[in-house]
């Protein structure tokens, strides 16, 4: 089997850097925030060896890829049209898609602007739910009820990239350890907390990484933030306004593409919206199937890389 491959390609006016193993159907890999290409590194030699081409970016403001400055060009448009970009560069017709957390949603506006390209879809920790009456500035604070609410404290530019950027490494260690499914309850992540804490003070570090995070694993995150910096990723959260303001079209939409949704039973996501895994099957009347996997948090598929391959796997060899 071929190694792993690094490559970059202009798409969407942007230099991207993705890495690239296998050959077959293509099959594109969508990180959240705060990782890059690196969070699918079990699932990108799986794929290639079922028989796939499995690709996956950094994205928009993360890693090796551009890092534009204004906040505007991160919106939700620009982030699909990146992918399809990409997608298109490989000269393949089509391609399944994969997103987990912010890589989700990018996921599911690349399918349904693009079903023509992206033929199937599986969404790790975010399940797809339809465009909202609602401007999303009210949601952010009803969510903060009088304290902080992390989306709403991330608008105001600067204030939270200079706590992260300040140690990277070590808000890499909290991140991915306070929002797993391994950290104790006084450790967990928070993501309502009280106006006198910071964001960096919202989780706990740990003495010992859990087993399925390696000192060269938060090496690797801690190094690709040292160099990009946090702020490119924290600019898609300041476009969320903005996203809803130029998607009106999209209301009520339904994904209608084959699709899979994996999430943990710990995931703060769940516990952000009660109910929320439940509600998404309305909308995606082809889901195939949902799997909620014990004991897991938000890092679906590094906490638990074997059972989220076999059920990918599973997935792309069906359709």
């Amino acid at each position: 089997m071929a190694e792993l491959q690094h490559k970059f390609v202009t798409a969407n006016g942007i230099r991207m850097h993705y890495v690239e193993q296998g050959t077959g159907p293509v099959v594109v890999l969508c990180h959240g925030w705060p990782e890059s290409w690196y969070s699918y590194r079990h699932q990108i030699p799986a794929l290639a060896a079922a028989g796939f081409r499995a690709i996956a970016p950094d994205q928009r403001g993360y890693g090796q890829t551009d890092r534009p400055a204004p906040v505007e060009a991160y919106h939700i448009l620009n982030l699909a049209g990146d992918i399809v970009g990409l997608v298109n560069s490989l000269g393949a017709d089509s391609a399944v898609i994969v997103g987990h957390d912010w890589g989700a949603p990018v996921a599911w506006h690349s399918a349904l602007l693009r079903p023509d390209l992206f033929r199937a879809i599986a969404l790790l920790s975010v399940p797809y739910l339809p465009r909202g009456k609602a401007n999303p500035a009210q949601a952010m604070q009803a969510m903060a009820g009088g304290e902080n609410f992390y989306q709403l404290y991330f608008q105001e530019p600067g204030r939270v990239e200079a706590e992260l950027d300040a140690d990277p490494r070590r808000a890499m260690a909290m991140m991915l350890y306070s929002a797993s499914g391994d950290a104790p309850p006084h450790e967990q992540w928070k993501f309502r907390f009280p106006k006198s804490m910071k964001f960096i003070e919202t989780g706990g570090v740990p003495e010992k990484l859990p087993p399925w995070l390696t000192e060269a694993d938060l090496d690797f995150f801690a190094g690709e933030f040292k160099r990009a910096g946090f702020r490119g990723g924290i600019n898609w959260y300041r476009n969320a306004v903005r996203n809803w303001e130029l998607t009106p079209f999209l209301d009520g939409a339904k994904l209608r593409q084959p699709a899979l949704f994996i999430a943990g039973s710990e995931d703060c996501v769940g516990k952000m919206y009660p109910g929320v895994f439940q509600m998404a099957a309305a909308a995606t009347p082809n889901l195939k199937k949902q799997v909620i996997i014990p004991g897991v948090g938000h890092w679906t598929q590094q906490e638990r890389p074997e059972e989220v391959n076999q059920l990918l796997i599973e997935f792309l060899c069906a359709l």
